[in-house]
């Protein structure tokens, strides 16, 4: 049966060069086992081997493998989501026995560290700021840059949080409101905005400039103070919220425009080239 992740954070860990999805739920990391199949096994066909592992595993000692798999939405190449059996940490483990490879012993090692990350950024979430820091400082991101984009990741988890109190439930109800703020404060939805930087599979904020990531604030930021104040509830009312917090937003973008004789909107990522290639 297909399980919702609540708060669904995707990520993709890499292991000797080969990616490994994985996917926050219920708290702790759960990792795709097609993924780690094709890094244990080289195997050209990992879902196959699979298949074909769960059958002999259960007829070997009647322990059955799907009763420690999760089926969760990840994303696949082709940038959609489907169904995929996931595994925590504990239930890799189990898997990783019934399977004869050189890589176990090392795989182990790095599963445990990566699994282990969550637990500590819950315990102390200092740690996932200070790894998000590090992380945008590698990649050649200015500390002034870097904390707008902190500030404002601070600023969406506060508005997500408001949304999921109010009755927002599905990933399609935070596209939709998080589309109507945009759309009122750039006048173009994220979608429309990242096919104007030329972007694709990466995050849009990540190339934002100062301008764009405070206007972007300043829309989140009033649609909270909006939803708070009203007490707003269910997903239409939310969307009428956002329309107007974007609104906001969107006016002092114009006015701004104005005073500067430019627009605010940048077609160029905000990370020169050179840099993009280090990504």
């Amino acid at each position: 049966m297909l399980e919702k992740a609540s708060q669904p954070i995707h990520k993709v860990a890499i292991f000797q060069g080969i990616k490994v999805r994985r996917i926050i739920h219920d708290g702790e990391w759960w990792f795709s086992v097609v993924d780690v199949i094709r890094v244990l096994t080289n195997s050209n066909k990992p879902a196959v081997y699979w298949s074909v592992m769960k059958t002999r595993v259960e007829s070997n000692d009647g322990f059955q493998l799907f009763t420690i798999c999760k089926q969760l939405k990840m994303k696949s190449n082709d940038g959609k989501s489907y169904a995929t059996d996931c595994a925590n940490t504990e239930g890799l483990f189990r898997i990783i026995q019934s399977i004869p490879s050189p890589k176990a012993e090392p795989f182990k090692r790095w599963l445990a560290k990566v699994g282990f990350e969550r637990i500590q950024e819950i315990e102390n979430p200092e740690l996932a700021s200070k790894r998000t820091r590090l992380l945008y400082k590698l990649k050649g991101y200015s500390d002034a840059w870097i904390e707008k984009r902190m500030r404002g990741i601070t600023i969406r988890e506060e508005l997500t949080d408001e949304w999921k109190k109010r009755g927002a439930e599905q990933q399609k109800d935070f596209e939709i409101l998080t589309a109507e703020i945009s759309k009122a404060t750039f006048g173009l939805t994220p979608s429309e905005y990242k096919e104007l930087k030329g972007l694709k599979r990466e995050n849009l904020r990540d190339h934002m400039d100062d301008f764009e990531l405070i206007f972007t604030m300043l829309g989140e930021r009033s649609t909270t103070e909006i939803h708070r104040i009203e007490d707003s509830s269910g997903v239409p009312k939310l969307q009428s919220d956002a329309k107007r917090g974007g609104g906001i937003a969107g006016v002092a973008r114009t006015e701004l425009e104005k005073e500067i004789g430019k627009k605010v909107m940048r077609e160029e990522n905000f990370l020169p080239k050179d840099v993009e290639k280090l990504k």
